[in-house]
């Protein structure tokens, strides 16, 4: 995606993205934009949360899945793995007949696999944050994109981020899914360098 940050309203410069991509009309968008993406996660059930949320975006819009994030907290308990380690077949239909979510039956059995996976990745770490977050070396990845058309869909840490996880039984988590995770958990700072929030996640 080529382009330069635009101003909206309040004479902030953003992310391209914000005037390009499907749905970047809604407030949602920028409030994320603004208050989420690129900010550093090291909480495990927000950490749980987005890698599931990017596998369920996976052939949509960022946006469908924006509209529906209240309605997945809802219908995975609060992205508790523990309670969606023990799922069910029966849980399996209850969410397949549940309309806030995306009613993908390989997407829902891949939540739950992925909560058994983070268990096991857990007793074998101790720590998963942590062990994700080595991926990038422990902190935050400053790149200094000038426009969106230089930001990769993976690389070599997405790459080996997603072949990790793949072999500990992880599903939806190729590279390039494993790159907007890493992106939107503040892993790497892709914000272009014009950007306003460029400069203050930099700082950070």
């Amino acid at each position: 995606m080529s382009g330069h940050p635009h101003e909206s309203g309040d004479g902030r410069c953003r992310c391209a993205w914000l005037g390009t991509w499907a749905g970047a009309a809604d407030p949602l968008y920028r409030t994320y934009h603004d208050a989420e993406w690129g900010v550093a996660q090291r909480d495990p059930v927000r950490l749980f949360e987005m890698l599931t949320l990017e596998g369920a975006q996976a052939g949509l819009a960022w946006i469908t899945i924006l509209k529906k994030r209240a309605n997945y907290g809802r219908a995975f308990e609060g992205f508790d793995v523990r309670r969606i380690a023990r799922y069910t077949d029966a849980d399996v239909e209850r969410l397949m007949q549940d309309a806030g979510i995306v009613r993908n039956r390989l997407k829902i059995t891949s939540t739950i696999d992925n909560a058994r996976a983070w268990l096991a990745l857990e007793a074998e770490t101790g720590d998963v944050p942590a062990w994700l977050w080595s991926f990038v070396g422990g902190s935050p990845r400053q790149n200094a994109w000038r426009g969106m058309g230089e930001i990769p869909a993976s690389t070599p840490e997405s790459d080996a981020m997603s072949k990790a996880l793949k072999k500990r039984g992880f599903r939806f988590v190729g590279s390039t899914i494993c790159y907007a995770f890493m992106q939107a958990t503040g892993m790497v700072n892709d914000h272009t360098v014009d950007c306003y929030r460029y400069a203050e996640l930099s700082k950070r």
